[in-house]
């Protein structure tokens, strides 16, 4: 049987693939390759297969090129979308902050005012004191003195069947009298210019009580503005660094300690110097003061974490965090040409740039809160170990060096030294810048 087989696929070969020969003449001798159908049809299959290939590796590449184009294209329209919302957002938060410095300013005006009137209630209450004691004391004394005088002309009275010495002395005591009653008219007239000052204080006392009413009104309408501009600028930082995994208390209080100084606007408002609590006002304007104070630190401690993108050019997602081909990849690859400039994600100190096994041409950055960021397959060095470096600085271009199959970013992100996904910081950024 397997005979007959042989048989037939021979007989096969020989009547699609027939034996031939190809005669190789020289001068002195003629000589032939013998080619059998077995040969020839192992060298049909292995010119159809590098055809096969050909073709294929053809189509790869167009279709890659096309590709390329398509997400360079979607590339730069998104970039050019971000860049416009990026631009719109930086607008309305410099007129946020605009506001709230004007606001800020319009509080401490008010503030200023209050103190002035506070000053003068308390200046107009004494003067209203002082008054009602003079005038207890003017009284006292009138009734003192009419009490004198009803004496004086009970004695005359008395007296007025005297004889010429009676009447010298009459003559004295209406002297007496008559002085009595101007000092009694002169009395009077001062108590009731001290009735009509009591009064004239009484008005401008309830005056000033409805000036400081207003500008109540006008102290709670600027708190509300100053509370409303404080929540929006806020709470998307907040948002952004817990997004991130980060602890915001202990950011915070991380970048405290490098900027520890204190005075200034930002100090607590206290204005009473008494011991006594605080007002509802006072409350108020102490905690859009602290959350002032957060907005500058989170504003700091954005500057030194990783938030923004490495490649500000045209660029294409080449790879992506996680398990690739078994084994673990600890970074997101950026494809973009060759020496396209790459830009430090964050304030730092570059601790490494130089060479490093399958890394090629790579820059270390420590920044703060323990974060490390590595930037690997460079083509060229734009910094230099134990230089300080600024978020958005331009560190080097990128390359090919090291294990890579094409131009491209490795840039990875380090916390503690554990590597974590670097589109956690980048996409946070994202929906707040």
């Amino acid at each position: 049987m397997k005979k007959r087989l042989s048989i037939n696929f021979n007989a096969f070969l020989e009547r699609h693939f027939p034996e031939r020969r190809v005669f190789l003449r020289s001068d002195a001798d003629t000589r032939f390759i013998r080619l059998r159908p077995s040969t020839q049809i192992i060298a049909y299959i292995g010119a159809a297969s590098i055809v096969t290939w050909s073709i294929v590796a053809t189509s790869i590449l167009l279709m890659d090129s096309i590709g390329s184009g398509n997400f360079r294209d979607q590339a730069k329209r998104d970039q050019s979308a971000y860049e416009r919302r990026l631009n719109e957002l930086s607008s309305e938060r410099d007129a946020r902050a605009a506001e709230a410095l004007a606001a800020q300013e319009r509080f401490n005006a008010a503030l200023s005012q209050i103190s002035i009137m506070q000053s003068e209630l308390l200046s107009s209450e004494t003067r209203r004191r002082e008054l009602e004691t003079g005038i207890d004391v003017i009284q006292t004394t009138l009734r003192k003195t009419m009490k004198d005088r009803e004496a004086a002309r009970d004695q005359v009275a008395r007296l007025s069947d005297g004889g010429a010495g009676v009447a010298a002395n009459s003559a004295s005591d209406d002297a007496a009298l008559n002085f009595l009653a101007a000092a009694l008219e002169s009395t009077a007239q001062e108590r009731d210019k001290v009735v009509a000052d009591a009064q004239d204080a009484l008005l401008q006392a309830e005056e000033m009580k409805f000036d400081i009413q207003v500008m109540a009104d006008k102290n709670d309408q600027i708190f509300r503005q100053l509370e409303e501009a404080m929540t929006v600028s806020v709470k998307p930082l907040d948002k952004m660094f817990r997004a991130a995994g980060m602890n915001t208390d202990r950011i915070l209080n991380e970048v405290r300690k490098g900027y520890s100084g204190q005075g200034g606007p930002l100090m607590p408002l206290s204005f009473s110097t008494r011991g006594s609590a605080e007002t509802a006002e006072t409350k108020r304007a102490n905690d859009i003061l602290k959350d002032m104070d957060r907005l500058n630190l989170y504003r700091i401690a954005a500057q030194k974490a990783p938030f923004a993108n490495p490649v500000k050019s045209a660029f294409r997602f080449t790879s992506g965090f996680g398990y690739r081909w078994g084994r673990m990849h600890k970074g997101t690859d950026f494809a973009a040409p060759h020496g396209t400039p790459v830009y430090s994600t964050a304030d730092g100190v570059v601790i490494h740039a130089g060479w490093l096994s399958g890394y090629g041409k790579l820059v270390k950055i420590q920044h703060q809160f323990g974060i490390e960021t590595r930037y690997a397959h460079l083509s060229k060095f734009r910094v230099k170990v134990g230089q300080r470096v600024s978020r958005g600085q331009r560190i080097g271009d990128m390359g090919n060096t090291g294990r890579s199959t094409g131009t491209h970013l490795h840039y990875e992100v380090r916390v503690g030294g554990k590597a974590v996904n670097p589109m956690i910081y980048i996409k946070a950024a994202n929906d707040v810048f």
